[in-house]
């Protein structure tokens, strides 16, 4: 067994990783950005290196600098937790010519599964049934229509390196395909250096069910079940639950068999998700990721299993601690993921500091998953998620009430996060029947109305005193109130007595700032970087027309007109930062 693994990664999953190294008596090593500091995964190992600037190519994102660090800690082992380099074959053949351990799949299978076409292909050979559509990329937009009129529209562009939502683009219509191809493209090869795109039906309305699978090198493959992902935003999970709603016992058994069949056909080692969509009683192979996944914690709920020490058992050429048949799959489990978004705005990555009030949930049956506290600061350098609430009883409705308890207790400390979105999806009708909520996640008016609770203004009062709004806790017969008081502010004691008698200051109030404030001017929602331009000054444009698209937090952003006229001003160029409130454009 190792004596100490370096955790390649930052946030919930490297203290996640780190917890399971101290209950088996392994020694932990962190990496660090410059950015990151004072994170509390770097606290949570018992030693921590810095490996460079906030920019993850330079840090997170170094194979070399991860590897000398790992030799430089005395490292035997190296688990790369998910995202970053954690389906990077060339990481893992790294390690191996570094004579560190890899804890995850051989780099052939991380190839073979991380290249979606080759994996269809696989899938298709191995008699796995597969979504419509093509085995090969398509090297052009040309040979991209040929697909898209062979697989039928809807047809989705999908990187051929993608995963986690990156790289996906759904072109209902032929007029559509050029915008999604090209921005499939440009997200394959930005995210996973691959900009190679391949294209499949597009299934409407389906049903996002994944098996994990286990597999170590003594030739035991055994799965743990499914879970259901189709709480999505942009592709991208917010809300997973294990078991499946509309799964039964017969077809667990026939997917399973198909997530250890896929497995076992590319000679598959430790940790893995075979992801697929059902449609009723069918089931079509979707693509397998190579890691442990986000929402591992659900399966690890209802099944008693520790996924990641099984990880570092099979890294460590020791068999699963179970067989199949000691599979026993237990009550109820959900997730929600708690990131730094409001869903009010199109789920706009929502970066900030965590105030003190800082504070999760706990009691009977709740698990969280966690990278920040009290003091922490969110970034818009990493991916928007921030910690992972988990419940677990003894069926769905009992699950649900509690994980609606759950999010009632959790503060998060002044930062916009997804909580009031999630207690008002599990609240409502589609939930509770299972369904895939797809038509509120698209629904503008039904997101806005998730919005937090909007703190206003102070206003100023006829003589000038500013007018404030002051919640208290009253004890009244021995009960307790909340109780708002709206009024004139009150000077404090501490105010200097030569200021007695005389009226505060008129406080001016200010919008925006500058051009922003006016109803011409289209305001940035959120700090990042231009990635897109898509107008030019003097351009005529209408409401809805895209204008650019602001990479944050890992994701695109469309930021598009918010009424009809003419650009008069052009304030952002690609490539360019831009902060939050500042003017992209003028439109008169």
């Amino acid at each position: 067994m190792f004596e100490k693994v370096l955790i390649a990664n930052r946030g919930e999953i490297a203290i996640r990783v780190a917890r399971t190294l101290r209950e088996m008596g392994i020694g932990s090593v962190a990496v660090y950005s410059e950015i990151d500091r004072d994170a509390p995964h770097v606290r949570e190992a018992d030693e921590a290196f810095l490996i460079g600037p906030a920019l993850p190519a330079e840090s997170y994102l170094n194979i070399a600098k991860i590897i000398a660090t790992a030799k430089e800690a005395g490292a035997e082992g190296i688990h790369p937790g998910y995202g970053f380099l954690a389906e990077n074959a060339e990481m893992a053949r790294a390690c191996a010519e570094a004579g560190i351990t890899w804890i995850g799949p051989p780099p052939e299978a991380i190839e073979a599964m991380g290249s979606k076409t080759r994996a269809r292909e696989i899938m298709a050979e191995a008699g796995v049934p597969i979504v419509p559509g093509s085995t090969e990329v398509a090297p052009d937009l040309e040979a991209a229509r040929g697909q898209a009129d062979e697989a039928g529209y809807p047809v989705a562009c999908k990187a051929a390196g993608g995963g986690g939502g990156k790289g996906f683009r759904v072109a209902m219509t032929p007029d559509d395909l050029q915008e999604a191809f090209e921005g499939s493209a440009r997200e394959g090869e930005k995210f996973f250096g691959d900009s190679r795109v391949y294209i499949e039906r597009y299934l409407e309305d389906p049903r996002h069910v994944e098996v994990q699978v286990l597999a170590d090198s003594h030739g035991n493959v055994i799965h743990l079940g499914e879970r259901d992902c189709s709480i999505q935003r942009r592709h991208q999970k917010v809300i997973e639950e294990a078991p499946g709603p509309h799964v039964d016992e017969e077809m667990r058994a026939r997917i399973g068999k198909i997530a250890t069949d896929a497995a076992a056909a590319v000679g598959y080692r430790g940790a893995g998700t075979i992801e697929g969509m059902q449609v009723g009683e069918e089931y079509f192979f979707l693509e397998m990721n190579t890691r442990v996944q986000v929402e591992h914690c659900v399966t690890e709920m209802i099944s008693g299993l520790d996924i990641v020490r099984e990880q570092i058992l099979v890294a460590a050429g020791e068999p699963l601690s179970v067989s199949q048949d000691e599979v026993d799959l237990r009550g109820w489990s959900i997730e929600c993921r708690i990131n730094a978004e409001n869903a009010a705005k199109k789920f706009a990555p929502a970066p900030g500091p965590i105030g003190p009030s800082y504070r999760e949930p706990s009691g009977p049956g709740v698990r969280v998953d966690s990278g920040v506290e009290g003091g922490s600061e969110v970034t818009p350098m990493y991916d928007p998620m921030v910690a992972k609430l988990i419940v677990w009883d003894v069926d769905r409705e009992k699950a649900t009430r509690r994980m609606l308890r759950a999010l009632d207790e959790y503060d998060s400390g002044g930062l916009t996060t997804l909580i009031p979105f999630h207690k008002a999806i599990l609240r409502t009708e589609q939930w509770a029947k299972g369904e895939t909520c797809r038509d509120l996640m698209e629904d503008r008016d039904w997101l806005k109305s998730t919005a937090p609770e909007a703190v206003a203004a102070p206003e100023p009062s006829e003589e000038g005193a500013e007018i404030v709004s002051r919640d208290y806790k009253v004890e009244v017969g021995g009960k307790l109130f909340d109780v708002k008081v709206i009024g004139e502010a009150v000077a404090g004691p501490a105010a200097p007595a030569a200021g007695a008698g005389r009226k505060p200051p008129k406080r001016e109030r200010k919008g925006g700032g500058g051009a922003a404030a006016s109803s011409e001017a289209l305001p940035a929602p959120l700090q990042g970087t231009i990635l897109k331009v898509a107008v030019s000054e003097g351009a005529e444009v209408s409401e809805g027309d895209l204008i650019c698209v602001i990479e944050a937090m890992k994701m695109e952003n469309e930021i598009t007109a918010h009424r009809s006229g003419k650009v008069t001003a052009l304030n952002v160029a690609e490539g360019a930062a831009i902060s939050s409130g500042d003017t992209i454009a003028i439109i008169e």
